[in-house]
């Protein structure tokens, strides 16, 4: 072990998800940190530029094809992962989708889209690694989960759903793996401008109830997640697992907008 608990110097780190948004900036905190690795999406070609910029960091980078809906092409990318390296120590469980509607417009199809990415991906991603982790005694394995995990929200019928079966799951990994040596965990992201939420940031009023319900008055910004990825992926969180951490600007403590005040 590394005298330095937060040193990832010589580990290879998965990150599904990572053609843009927080798979990418998952991305750079783990090289940031030492680490290899492979990166994944569902078309191979979005991730040539990223590639280029982990190794102009000094890091290797090995881009895969997945679909987290499609039992075969997670098998496919996991052993193309271990035949490469020869070793995987860090899955960060990041694929995932949305689908905005009231509840009574969802469909069928809305539902199993979001439900198979989000939820049955993230576990047969996390099966498929554990089975190659179990031999060797050790790994580290990180579900996204969301502010959605604890919190319900309208119009997110299925995404709520999705991401508080990963909480759930992810405590269930968690003892089933832990006497293998393998941490399971959930980082729960609070309120991020990304792809998923770009629309949502161009309402200023939403925002400016959004920021007047987080204790810390701002959205999240990626590099708030930097530190808190990297302690789960490492040697410091060594005795830390099935925990969901929130990094959400304390907004699950329930803030609500101040009433003004009224006059006498």
């Amino acid at each position: 072990m590394s005298d330095n608990l937060f040193d990832l110097s010589g580990k290879v780190a998965i990150v599904t998800g990572a053609s843009r948004g927080l798979g990418q900036y998952f991305g750079r905190a783990l090289a940031t940190a030492g680490s290899d690795l492979v990166i994944t999406s569902r078309r191979l070609e979005t991730l040539a530029p990223f590639q280029k910029e982990i190794e102009s960091m000094g890091r290797r980078a090995l881009p895969l094809q997945l679909d987290v809906r499609d039992f075969d092409s997670i098998q496919q990318m996991v052993e193309a992962a271990w035949r490469h390296y020869g070793q995987i120590e860090i899955l960060v469980n990041n694929a995932g989708c949305n689908v905005r509607k009231p509840s009574v417009e969802v469909t069928w199809d809305d539902w199993n889209l979001v439900l198979d990415t989000n939820l049955r991906g993230t576990f047969f991603v996390a099966q498929a690694m554990a089975r190659k982790m179990i031999p060797r005694r050790y790994g580290k394995i990180i579900n996204i989960g969301s502010v959605t995990s604890v919190f319900g929200y309208a119009g997110l019928a299925p995404y709520c759903a999705s991401r508080g079966g990963v909480k759930q799951l992810t405590m269930s990994l968690a003892d089933d793996w832990g006497k293998f040596g393998i941490t399971v965990n959930c980082l729960a992201p609070g309120w991020f401008k990304t792809a998923q939420t770009r629309v949502l940031y161009e309402d200023k009023t939403w925002v400016d109830y959004l920021v007047d319900r987080i204790p810390l008055k701002r959205p999240g910004a990626p590099r708030d997640l930097d530190g808190a990825l990297v302690f789960l992926a490492s040697d410091a969180a060594e005795y830390v697992t099935g925990q969901t951490l929130l990094i959400d600007g304390g907004i699950t403590t329930g803030s609500t907008r101040a009433l003004p005040a009224q006059k006498r």
